[in-house]
């Protein structure tokens, strides 16, 4: 179910201060999603908060903690000559809270209606938000949330799109029960999927029967963490252009797993991954490209981390990679 924010609701959030002007006291609110087409905002901002997904895929639980703590961050920023609240609707959150806290990874009948339900939901509200002609920011959750974005973004504009994911993994694991790990497997085969770029695979945890695969379809491309940080065999501003002129051509969107991060809070935490200022380097960039249609950043689970002070680090970065996709957008 859409639990829509009031504008008291999002006020809830927002800390004012003297003299200064925060983006929460600016942001835009709606009664119901049809009203979005008559807003003035150019972006929409909408939580997933669930990781029936993540545990689906033997993830570690969590992911259903970010949205608030990112959202909380984000309205706290600063309202300056940047960025400008008003062009930012908060539209709410998916409410699967319920089902969240009852569910056991290991039913995996169960777990699969709860992922293809939220397949449909987030999918239809995705396609709403484009038709509006705003651009969606989606908060999860689980990367199983890439299925509804794409699904929702190609038939809105009727036709299959493209799509670059910032990730430790390819997530095109086979096609059994919808999980965290074959969202972009399910978007291929339902032909939603046109071209995918993976940017920063993790060679050590990608089987072979994918690396197959890839090799065996022209519209997917990739290159690996290993070959851009460890053996630094390709530059990566270099890699950046290649992976834009790959998919630049359709509408495209813009995928953030969190775990590839170093010792970022995640369902799949790394000791060895991308710095944040390569990964808001990275949105920066692909945000700049006119063909740029939403962002989605996932997998982020200050839980895991048992600690208070991981729910502002998670919150602040997530607010930042929001920031700099709304900025980069501004500048097309």
């Amino acid at each position: 179910m859409l639990r829509i924010f009031s504008k008291h609701d999002i006020n809830n959030f927002v800390n004012p201060r003297d003299g200064e002007t925060k983006i929460g006291e600016l942001v835009q609110s709606v009664s119901n999603i049809e009203e979005l087409k008559n807003s003035s905002a150019k972006y929409v901002i909408l939580g997933v908060p669930e990781d029936i997904g993540v545990k689906m895929n033997y993830g570690n639980a969590g992911a259903q903690t970010a949205f608030i703590p990112a959202l909380k961050s984000f309205l706290n920023t600063q309202q300056n000559q940047f960025i400008n609240g008003q062009d930012v609707v908060i539209l709410g959150y998916l409410d699967y809270a319920d089902e969240v806290s009852k569910f056991d990874g290991f039913d995996r009948e169960k777990g699969d209606l709860l992922v293809k339900a939220i397949d449909q939901k987030l999918s239809s509200i995705i396609k709403t938000i484009i038709e509006a002609g705003k651009t969606p920011i989606v908060i999860g959750g689980g990367h199983n949330n890439a299925y509804g974005n794409l699904k929702g973004l190609s038939e809105a504009k009727n036709q299959s799109i493209n799509v670059i994911n910032l990730d430790a993994h390819t997530d095109l694991r086979k096609l059994e029960e919808r999980h965290s790990g074959n969202g972009f497997s399910y978007a291929l085969e339902h032909n939603y999927l046109d071209k995918y770029f993976m940017f920063g695979l993790h060679e050590n945890y990608t089987p072979q029967y994918i690396f197959d695969f890839i090799h065996s379809n022209t519209n997917i491309d990739y290159n690996t963490y290993e070959e851009l940080e460890v053996y630094k065999s390709v530059p990566f501003e270099n890699e950046l252009q290649r992976a834009k002129t790959f998919i630049e051509e359709k509408p495209f969107g813009i995928e953030i797993d969190l775990d590839c991060i170093q010792h970022f809070p995640s369902s799949a935490m790394t000791p060895s991954g991308f710095s944040p200022q390569q990964a808001r380097r990275f949105v920066y960039e692909l945000s700049k490209l006119k063909n740029n249609s939403y962002i989605h950043i996932c997998e982020g689970a200050p839980a895991v981390m048992k600690d208070d002070i991981a729910n502002g680090q998670v919150g602040k970065f997530i607010s930042y990679l929001i920031s700099d996709f709304i900025k980069s957008n501004n500048i097309k």
